[in-house]
């Protein structure tokens, strides 16, 4: 194929098709109607000699072909992109762009709420998206669905993208303060903690257990589950008034300062969490992501650095 015989407008249309899969959205991206959106890919078609999207049912579906073009097509734009953005640099006082973020609500209660106050100061045109956690973060990041996923490096420890440590933090157990399992001296008994019945947080549909409990179990430590929650804000304020106890990282009790919920020791040694930031390398050299990674990265340092006050 010639390229000096191509509208490279086209390949612009044609990478939306390929992402959204549908005329109608592909034409939203591009800010064309679903009508100016099919003469394009008429064209495309002609030019690649295939019909790229084809009907399966009610939905269209990509050719082979069309599959082998999405990644090196997304890449060569994206390149395209940002070596047009660095030209004139990026202010972050005066430019306006977005940034999507996906992270556990901890790492957005603990980390991305000081971003954002931050933000509000030295980026005032900057949007943050921040988007849940998913168990295909490769997908995520190859998509180009969000630019940066925040996790902890003990999920993800066979990683092929750039990453970077920004903070860790400890597991306690968190309980009622009346909840008598809670010892006057400030930690669990394996006794209690084994007769207690416990609040897990699980990740995702399938309530993947967290990091403490995966622990557990490679210990042989089992204990009464009495319910579930895919969010570690909401723990704290679900034990109140209950002789439930969970395993809860240290910050979400000090930052919730949920009134009568107090940590304690566990009556077991468990590893600590350590989140780290991941990217795709395509982004690495950009300005505006260098400059996003760096705001993360003092953020980080301004948590992990700051003291604890005591947890009773």
């Amino acid at each position: 194929m010639n390229l000096r015989g191509v509208d490279l407008n086209l390949l612009v249309v044609l990478e939306a098709l390929l992402r959204e899969k549908s005329v109608s959205r592909a034409g939203e991206l591009v800010g064309l109607s679903q009508s100016a959106t099919s003469a394009p890919l008429s064209r495309l078609r002609d030019l690649f000699h295939d019909p790229l999207l084809v009907r399966v049912g009610r939905q269209l579906a990509l050719t082979q072909n069309a599959e082998n073009l999405v990644e090196p097509l997304r890449d060569a734009l994206s390149k395209v992109q940002q070596t047009l953005m660095q030209q004139g640099g990026f202010d972050p006082l005066l430019d306006a762009r977005t940034f999507t973020i996906s992270a556990s609500d901890y790492a957005v209660l603990v980390l991305l709420g000081p971003l954002i106050k931050r933000l509000e100061t030295e980026a005032p045109q900057i949007t943050l998206h921040l988007v849940p956690r998913s168990r295909d973060t490769e997908k995520m990041l190859h998509d180009d669905l969000v630019d940066v996923v925040i996790e902890p490096s003990e999920l993800l420890p066979d990683s092929d993208f750039p990453s970077e440590p920004l903070l860790s933090d400890r597991w306690l157990c968190a309980a009622d303060c009346r909840n008598k399992a809670v010892g006057g001296a400030g930690k669990v008994s394996m006794d209690a903690f084994l007769r207690s019945s416990h609040l897990a947080y699980g990740i995702g549909p399938d309530r993947r257990p967290n990091l403490a409990d995966q622990h557990l179990a490679r210990e042989g430590i089992s204990r009464r589950i009495a319910a579930t929650v895919e969010s570690f804000v909401l723990v704290p304020f679900l034990l109140r008034d209950s002789n439930l106890i969970s395993l809860v990282l240290e910050r979400v009790i000090r930052e919730l300062a949920a009134p009568g919920i107090i940590g304690a020791e566990p009556p077991m040694l468990l590893p600590d969490i350590h989140e780290r930031m991941f990217w795709h390398p395509r982004h690495t050299s950009n300005l505006a992501h260098c400059w996003l990674r760096d705001c993360l990265r003092k953020t980080a340092a301004e948590i992990q650095g700051g003291s604890a006050p005591p947890m009773r």
